[in-house]
Formats: structure tokens, C-alpha cells, sequence
């Protein structure tokens, strides 16, 4: 049994696994979380953006014993579904492979079931309605909005793209302590598809819904019940000239709204009853990517998930990082001869393996936002995933980036971005200049990648 006490800031999807993890391991844990109990209340609409839960969230959960039953109610999505203007659609697999695919989860049903999870070890307790104000990096003491001040062996910062910890440490508390933060043009606005009358789905429901339009898109995941959450991703305002000058800025009252999703998004129209009323009910939400460096201030803290690393939400893979990081954090804790943690030590550890991983998760999070809104569209762009789907099918040691990203937990992501950049260079430049990817050589192709 450790002798350790373990603050962790956050109550949210990485704060509630790692309470799981350290719970085991018999440290005496205390999470505080600024928002009330999510499983008390009505979780409110517009912010949800439905989770993609692929491989190396669901290894994680696999550590806790919580994969099957999050996966029990989830929904497999096999591929990019491609809505065009006029109503024709195109299903892009995910993967050449049986089995691979991502799993559309909802975000409050998964925090709200690792609470719980976490709530069955006696030396876990949950402090919610407790925002923390201020945050000594030299001490180690968190203040809270209740007047509460708390010291423990270390804090762990799960607290978010607006951490206090990291507050803290940016302003004074850490040396040289870098940070950036990058907004993006676009925000969002979530939407929403109801089920049928009798539970159905609308549309296909094992895929991820998108309608590209170059400068803007709008995408649909699935949800259990049969409905799907639709995000509508869009410039603020100022939109270029070939964007038809749509901007959420011009989206002032019903009509202009059915009028722009009407030119734009004609086949989902009669799909959303709700259309005008979500849209001005629901928040605009922005995009950003957050990057910093050390996470660590003298053992006495440490930034974990959207804390450290904020990323935008394009490659589906913000929670799998957040929950990749609490894994690899777990597997460089050890107790010392006294029953302690070198806490200092495992911090720098952790920073050296994440660091170059998480930055390259948010650059290929990015990139792929140009990907989704304007390439998938793109014959050219359709015959290369063509062309990795058949790699992949034929050849099972080939993966494309995305399956490197997604499906190759054992692979850290700065590797598949090197490896992947490489590949879809080759494969586009192939792409660009056949008809017909049946008229391709695979073997030839095949060596040429590894090679």
C-alpha cells in the first residue's frame, strides 16, 4: 500500500481514469472538479462533440477493466461517409483490415461511468463544485473557490485547455516556461439528427457522416439511441471570398441559417427538425491548440491531457491521447524502499516520452482539418485511400498513417506522423496520375513504401 496522497485537478475523462489507476495502486486520492456532479444533473447540449474511441483509449480503459462494458454501448464506424452538394454519398473505409474501425461514444456517458468507477475504492473521494483559483508551484498548495486549501505529495492537472495549474506555472511559477496557443478561423456549433419513430437511424449508421465543403464541413457521429450529433465547423467571421461568404458572424436569424443549410447541406435538411432552434440554443465553441513545456514543476505538479496539450478535435483522437497519457504515466509509477514516489524523476521521464508524441498528435490533428473539410472530396485524395485499402488488404504488415494514428497503440504517434508523411507523399503522387487504381501494380508499390 502506498503512503502517497495524490491531488488531481479535474474530474473529467483523463482526471477520472487516473483516479482509477492510482486507486489501485492503493494511493490515497482526492479529485477536485470546478463543475457540480455530471451524474446529478442534466448534462447540457452543445459542447458534447461525440468521442471517437479507437485503439489506444480503449488499451487504457483495458488497464482498468472498463473496455467491454464502454464498447457494449458504442457505435463501430467503418469509414467516412462523403455527402456531396447534390446528395450523393461515397463510403471511404477506415481500413483495408476486418475489425478495424473507430467507435462513436458519448462523451458524458463514458466521464459519468469512470466516475463511478472510481467512486467504488474507499481511498478515492470526489470534491465537486470546487474550482481551483490559484496554485503554488513552490509549495505545492492548491487553493479552491470554497476558501479550501490543500496540500499533498503532488497534484496532477487534468483540469483542461484553461488549466489554473498551468496558469500557475506560466506565470512565475515554472522558469522559462514556454507556451503557445493557436486558434483556428472556425468554431462549431453541435446539431442534431433524432432517431426515427421507432429507434432507427437516418442515415448509415456505422460511419462517420461528413459533408466537405472546402471552406467549411459539417459532420454527424452516431449515438446509441439512433439519433446523431452533428457538428458544423465554420469561420467566425471575415470568411474568404470561395467560401460564399458564410460565416457564423452572418448566421443572424432563422432565415439566413435555413438558407445556408439549404444551399449547403440540402440532404440533411429534412433530417433536422430542430435545425434553427439548436443552431441559436446551442453555444459557437472555438478550436485551438494549446502546446507547452515542462509539464513538470519540481515534482510538486504535472499537466496530463488538453492541460499540457490542447488539440483540435480532426483526428478523433483528443481523449485517446489524454487516456494514452494516464496509461503511460502508470507504467513509470514505482514505489521507492520508503513506500514514496520519486515524483520529480517520474515527471521527466513522462515529459521525455510524451512530449514528441503529443506535439505530433496536434500538428496531424490539424492538418487532417484541411483533410476532412477540403482533400476528401478530391478524386485524387478518394483514389489513394482506394489505393492504402487495398495495400492494406492485401499486405497485413502495411498501414496507412491513419491506421498507424488509430489503430496501432504499440506505435507512438510521432513515429506513424514520420513514417505516414512519407507514405502519402508516394501514394498521392501515384494517384495523380492513373484513372483507375485496379491498374496499379501493388507489389511494385509495396516495395517501393518499405523501401
Amino acid at each position: 500500500m502506498s503512503k502517497q496522497r495524490v491531488t488531481i485537478i479535474g474530474a473529467g475523462l483523463a482526471g477520472s481514469l487516473l483516479a482509477i489507476n492510482l486507486a489501485k495502486r492503493g494511493i490515497e486520492t482526492h479529485v477536485y472538479e470546478s463543475r457540480r456532479d455530471m451524474r446529478l444533473q442534466e448534462v447540457a447540449a452543445g459542447r458534447s462533440i461525440n468521442l471517437a474511441l479507437s485503439d489506444r483509449g480503449i488499451a487504457a480503459l483495458r488497464e482498468v477493466g472498463m473496455d467491454e462494458y464502454m464498447l457494449a454501448e458504442a457505435v463501430p464506424m467503418t469509414g467516412r461517409m462523403i455527402h456531396t452538394v447534390t446528395g450523393e454519398q461515397k463510403l471511404l473505409p477506415y481500413s483495408g483490415r476486418e475489425g478495424e474501425y473507430i467507435n462513436s461514444v458519448s462523451r458524458a456517458g463514458l466521464n459519468i461511468a469512470l466516475i463511478n468507477e472510481a467512486d467504488k475504492y474507499d481511498n478515492v473521494k470526489f470534491h465537486f463544485s470546487q474550482r481551483c483559483v490559484y496554485f503554488d508551484c513552490a509549495s505545492g498548495e492548491a487553493k479552491f473557490s470554497n476558501g479550501e486549501r490543500v496540500k499533498s505529495d503532488t497534484v496532477i492537472a487534468t483540469d483542461g485547455a484553461g488549466s489554473a495549474v498551468r496558469n500557475a506555472m506560466l506565470h512565475g511559477g515554472v522558469e522559462r516556461f514556454d507556451f503557445s496557443q493557436i486558434w483556428l478561423e472556425h468554431g462549431y456549433k453541435e446539431l442534431h439528427i433524432p432517431a426515427t419513430a421507432d429507434g432507427g437511424f437516418r442515415l448509415e449508421k456505422n460511419a462517420l457522416h461528413i459533408w466537405p465543403r472546402h471552406q467549411f464541413m459539417m459532420i454527424a457521429l452516431p449515438n446509441f439511441d439512433g439519433s446523431f450529433t452533428c457538428t458544423l465547423f465554420l469561420a467566425h467571421k471575415n470568411p474568404p471570398a470561395d467560401a460564399g461568404g458564410s460565416a457564423f458572424a452572418g448566421l443572424v436569424d432563422e432565415q439566413a441559417v435555413r438558407d445556408f443549410f439549404n444551399r449547403e447541406f440540402p440532404d440533411a435538411v429534412s433530417l433536422m427538425p430542430t435545425l434553427t432552434t439548436d443552431f441559436f440554443a446551442n453555444p459557437t465553441g472555438n478550436l485551438g491548440t494549446v502546446k507547452c513545456f515542462p509539464w513538470n514543476a519540481g515534482g510538486k505538479a504535472l499537466l496530463l491531457g488538453d492541460s499540457a496539450h490542447a488539440v483540435v478535435p480532426f483526428y478523433g483522437q483528443g481523449m485517446n491521447c489524454a487516456f494514452e497519457d494516464v496509461r503511460v504515466l502508470d507504467s513509470l509509477l514505482s514505489d521507492g524502499p520508503d513506500g514514496k514516489f520519486d515524483w520529480q524523476s517520474i515527471y521527466e521521464k513522462y515529459g521525455e516520452l510524451r512530449k514528441i508524441n503529443t506535439d505530433a498528435i496536434a500538428d496531424m490533428a490539424e492538418e487532417n482539418f484541411y483533410e476532412m473539410r477540403d482533400r476528401v472530396a478530391d478524386p485524387v485524395f478518394q483514389r489513394k485511400r482506394e489505393l492504402e485499402t487495398k495495400l492494406e488488404q492485401t499486405y497485413p504488415d502495411y498501414f496507412s498513417k491513419y491506421s498507424m494514428v488509430t489503430f496501432r497503440e504499440d506505435l507512438p504517434y510521432s513515429v506513424a506522423k514520420e513514417k505516414g508523411n512519407v507514405q502519402d507523399q508516394t501514394l498521392m503522387e501515384i494517384c495523380e496520375h492513373v484513372g483507375n487504381v485496379d491498374e496499379l501494380d501493388l507489389e511494385r508499390i509495396y516495395r517501393q513504401i518499405l523501401h
